[in-house]
């Protein structure tokens, strides 16, 4: 009776997971090739592009003010708190995984050179989305008794949207589901992360998994487990391994100067159909792109806003536009890094190779066998980042759904680390699943409150493009 149990919950799971990624509509497009769109594309294209022209295109015409966010003087007031820039690199930690890496050599296996042009594209539009959501989660932020500073997120807005009275015990249902959502998410993605660590680490040094999972979880824990120890481990770890990844591609890049007008080619060229690449014609090459840049660049999920959220900040609109400079690192920096990489290596080196093995053997063909240990290392940090990235994303959800106790806290973040060490051992694409609808529905409810609450961020991007006007008058 309990294996038909089981067989009943997982082909509702893999329903699920089909009516949130799956085809919805299908396009035929001229030259027989077709497109299909899925629920997500649907709701969170239209999304980006709406606020893209809601806040006068953002993401181009504020991009200066984004890099003077960054480099401006740390303005936190309190002690305990976290500072705008420490907000991003948490949400940078989460955003740069192993999606940047075996994600973006996936959808140009499946979709070719092109895909990166409608990876790119996604991005920009998702500049506005992730400006619009860290705004907000700024506006409905709240002192957090445990931890000291600030916490928000999703949740919190999508409560203040609904529970127009001041009744605070009692809790929204939209805003449960969300908080629920992440943290269901956030568990499918532990195992992944442990999946992937102990396979690339067996690859590189033939270390079984056994060994890295328990060295793995111990790591972890020992940070997870300490109070405040996320925010400093991961302000030393991210600029580190981001800048590595960049720096050792600029050098690839260099090193293989003349082939990059061809690859430029070769990815306009793809990108509109000019040049027949991959099975499915131009819809593969554009449901491959965009999927690819809507997962990894997070905006209009919902999980970036819990680290905006807690940043210690002068104006709301700042940290939004932090945490749009976070989707242009992740995707027009980081992942262009991966495609550069593949791009630029013959394809006769890495033909009939997949995921992991294929970036391998490209960093092999580049860099010798340095190459393949490089690979690991990064995909370890950016993996293990992401893991301790997500455990401050579920603080703010887990306390709206139990309350301020350290208990539900610490059990949290114990399962989180369960799911890392079974990662390790096996992979289970059922709960992978899992981790793909709770990124799913985290967009849909998150969708559903930015909406209506769209006016109160542009307002506050309004007041702060004024104040930013006044300062430049003033030094002027």
């Amino acid at each position: 009776d309990g294996y038909y149990t089981k067989e009943r919950i997982s082909i509702m799971i893999q329903q699920i997971y089909n009516l949130l990624w799956g085809d919805l509509i299908t396009i035929p497009l001229p030259g027989g090739s077709s497109l299909g769109l899925s629920l997500l594309v649907i709701l969170l294209i239209p999304s980006g592009i709406y606020f893209t022209i809601r806040t006068r295109f953002l993401p181009f015409r504020l991009f200066p003010e984004m890099i003077h966010a960054v480099l401006e003087k740390d303005d936190k007031s309190r002690k305990d708190s976290i500072s705008g820039i420490q907000a991003l690199i948490v949400s940078t930690a989460c955003r740069v995984g192993m999606g940047n890496l075996v994600g973006v050599v996936a959808a140009i296996s499946a979709g070719g050179a092109g895909a990166v042009f409608w990876m790119w594209l996604i991005a920009v539009f998702g500049a506005s989305t992730a400006f619009m959501e860290a705004t907000l989660a700024q506006i409905y932020k709240e002192k957090d008794p445990l931890y000291g500073g600030y916490r928000g997120g999703p949740a919190y807005y999508i409560h203040a949207l609904f529970q127009k009275t001041s009744t605070k015990n009692r809790r929204c249902v939209l805003a449960v589901l969300f908080a629920l959502s992440g943290l269901i998410c956030w568990c499918g993605i532990s195992q992944v992360i442990g999946n992937s660590i102990s396979s690339a680490v067996e690859n590189a040094f033939h270390i079984p998994p056994i060994y890295t999972a328990v060295i793995l979880v111990l790591i972890a824990a020992v940070i997870v487990l300490r109070k405040n120890a996320t925010v400093k481990v991961l302000d030393i770890m991210v600029p580190i391994m981001a800048g590595c990844y960049f720096l050792l591609t600029l050098f690839i890049i260099i090193k293989n100067i003349h082939l990059l007008p061809s690859v430029f080619q070769k990815i306009f060229m793809e990108a509109f159909g000019f040049r027949q690449a991959v099975a499915g014609g131009i819809g593969a090459v554009i449901m491959n792109g965009a999927k690819r840049g809507l997962f990894s660049n997070e905006a209009g999920s919902g999980s970036a806003p819990c680290a905006a959220a807690a940043a210690d900040i002068s104006h709301p609109a700042k940290e939004g536009l932090l945490q749009s400079l976070g989707v242009f690192i992740d995707t027009l920096l980081i992942c262009s890094c991966s495609a550069m990489i593949m791009l630029m290596t013959p394809p006769g080196f890495i033909d009939g190779l997949q995921g992991m093995d294929l970036l391998q053997e490209s960093m092999k063909y580049h860099l010798g066998n340095f190459g393949p240990i490089f690979i690991a290392v990064i995909l370890w940090l950016f993996s293990f980042s992401t893991f301790i990235g997500i455990l401050f994303y579920a603080r703010p959800n887990i306390a709206y759904l139990f309350g301020d106790n350290w208990l539900s806290q610490t059990l949290y973040k114990i399962l989180a680390l369960a799911m890392l060490f079974v990662g390790c051992l096996a992979a289970y694409t059922f709960v992978w699943d899992l981790g793909d609808i709770g990124v799913g529905l985290m967009t849909i409810f998150n969708l559903i409150a930015l909406f209506p609450l769209a006016p109160k961020a542009l307002s506050q991007l309004k007041e702060y493009e004024a104040i930013r006007k006044e300062e430049k008058k003033a030094s002027a």
